[in-house]
């Protein structure tokens, strides 16, 4: 077990907001694809909204993969099975995540692994509040933009209609937006900190 030096960025985008960790760099787990391997990204209104406008073709390519679950205002992508388990749809073994942070949904936005405990440090209270303030209103919002596309009978299932359901879905997505609560708004926009934790690089390494 050595100690090693972690750089966290936090970044506060609204509903976009994300940490960053270079730990991710060099995964302790080893096993190309860590966190990737044990979760299956579920994309909800927000997310689908926010990435029609910044790249449709995430959309696309979202809609395109095989085994995929559609409700009615989310979509899964459970995780394809490989030698060692399973690795997600949007990871690649050169580079990780094909996504940027900001197109990611809010778990693989907020994720860092347990080993590192952040949310212990003294100094970083204010981001734990922060990042837990932020998934109650993104909750909110996500309920009330499902009533909203509920209301106007659309729904992702129907995929005939799906043109009909993302333009309701921006205009719901852009009203439920145009004022940010307080706590965003008066929130530093990015704050890095550095921890020092002692790690082994293995497999049963906590995710």
């Amino acid at each position: 077990m050595k100690e090693i030096v972690i750089e966290l960025v936090f970044h506060n985008r609204g509903l976009r907001s994300y940490i960053e960790a270079d730990l991710c760099l060099n995964c302790p787990r080893q096993d190309q694809k860590g966190c990737c391997g044990l979760y299956s990204p579920v994309f909800y209104p927000t997310d689908l909204a926010y990435i029609l406008q910044e790249n449709r073709q995430v959309i696309d390519d979202i809609f395109s993969f095989n085994d995929i679950t559609v409700l009615d205002y989310s979509v899964t992508l459970n995780n394809d099975p490989d030698d060692t388990g399973y690795r997600c749809k949007f990871h690649t073994l050169d580079a990780g995540c094909k996504l940027p942070q900001h197109l990611r949904e809010s778990i693989c936005r907020h994720f860092v692994c347990p080993g590192i405990s952040w949310w212990t440090e003294a100094a970083l209270a204010p981001w734990k509040k922060f990042f837990e303030a932020l998934e109650a209103y993104e909750l909110a919002v996500n309920n009330r933009i499902s009533d909203g596309l509920k209301q106007k009978n659309l729904s992702l299932r129907k995929p005939e209609h799906r043109d009909s359901f993302y333009r309701e879905l921006c205009s719901l997505f852009q009203e439920e937006t145009k004022q940010l609560p307080e706590f965003i708004e008066k929130f530093p926009q990015q704050e890095k900190y550095i921890l020092k934790r002692k790690i082994d690089l293995q497999s049963e390494w906590p995710l």
